[in-house]
């Protein structure tokens, strides 16, 4: 398992091992996005364990329709970035990167500080309930569709939020097109049934993403990390895939693959699993394939030996570690020490809302 701590670059950072910290939804900040102390300590402790970065949950960048959840975290105002800050220096203090990943979470958005209005490429509902655990209850409202103006809107606002990461320290910012958030409602033809320029055929879904990496490009410069999140599957339709399998894979990909991005990051059930039906190759190795980009491979790779043979294999640079990481903050450490890892238990969700009476969070 010496593969998992080797050096490697992303983008022009060197990272001191391959384990990352993904994404994760805290609902831990204040109303107003802003980040506090309880949000400080929680990053902390991975860049503690050994993690050589950490990607935060998605933070809102922008104060209209982008917030997905009662007390997400924002990147959206100089207070919110102000108060990144700090956090962001703790975390670089321990020798790990952190990275800013940028969220508008469209339809599924089921809890705003700013407005009740959603938004997506078209009319869309989500097909299931709005997420007990992180605040929601009862079905999702349709979703307005966007105008042209209001899409360019957004995609200042996420260079402008990009730009305030700048500001915190932050090493990088991960644009977050999967899991059925605004972004991959762009990308899939069930929400996504614009007839402009931006709908119809694979290549028109992807414009939006593209321009959008572009717009943020152009606004943090050439030596700040630039990531996008890709899956099939989404919050609130687990089951779902790319309609043209692997054919579609290859244009996503190849298409990414073109743009200024440093890395995609795959988020997927099983990462080392088929991605597109039995004898396909699994997502992060079509990522890899078809677009020549480094990528982190994310969806149950805690077991260090099941984690090592992805890299082994070529299928990924970097592995993306959630539950494990929850259930064990110092998994590097413990892994390159040869220490066992606790089991993954539900208690380690710790969001306000779903704590167990009994459970006490030890930072």
């Amino acid at each position: 398992m010496n593969n998992l701590f080797e050096q490697a670059y992303l983008g022009m950072q060197i990272l001191k091992n391959r384990y990352i910290v993904a994404p994760m939804t805290r609902v831990s900040s204040e109303k107003d996005g802003t980040p506090n102390e309880r949000v400080s300590e929680y990053y902390e402790r991975f860049a503690k364990g050994g993690f050589a970065a950490v990607i935060t949950e998605g933070v809102y960048p922008d104060t209209k329709y982008s917030q997905g959840y009662e007390n997400q975290g924002g990147l959206a105002t100089e207070k919110h970035a102000t108060h990144w800050k700090p956090i962001v220096d703790r975390v670089k203090s321990h020798g790990s990167l952190m990275i800013a990943q940028l969220m508008h979470a469209g339809a599924q958005s089921q809890g705003s500080y700013y407005s009740d209005v959603t938004v997506a490429p078209s009319p869309f509902s989500p097909p299931q309930d709005k997420v007990e655990v992180y605040g929601g209850s009862g079905p999702f409202p349709t979703a307005k569709e966007l105008s042209v103006e209001e899409m360019t809107e957004i995609k200042q606002s996420f260079a402008q939020s990009a730009i305030y990461a700048k500001q915190a320290g932050f090493d990088g910012v991960e644009l977050h097109g999967a899991n059925g958030y605004l972004l991959d409602e762009f990308l899939s033809e069930i929400s996504n049934h614009r007839t402009d320029q931006y709908g119809g055929s694979v290549e028109n879904r992807l414009r939006f993403l593209k321009e959008l990496i572009e717009e943020v490009r152009a606004a943090i410069g050439g030596n700040m990390i630039l990531g996008i999140r890709i899956s099939q599957l989404k919050a609130t339709n687990g089951s779902y895939k790319w309609p043209g399998g692997e054919a579609d894979a290859e244009i996503i990909f190849s298409e990414l693959g073109k743009t200024d991005i440093d890395y995609i990051h795959i988020s997927d059930d099983d990462a080392a699993t088929s991605g597109f039906g039995e004898g396909t190759m699994t997502m992060s190795e079509a990522a890899k394939a078809f677009s020549g980009k480094p990528v982190i491979a994310c969806g149950q790779l805690g077991d260090p030996e099941k984690a090592s043979t992805v890299i082994e294999k070529g299928q990924a640079d970097f592995i993306g570690v959630a539950r494990q990481a929850l259930a064990n903050p110092d998994t590097p450490n413990r892994v390159k020490e040869g220490r066992p890892l606790d089991k993954w238990d539900g208690k380690a969700i710790m969001t306000p809302k779903a704590y167990i009476k009994d459970f006490e969070l030890e930072m």
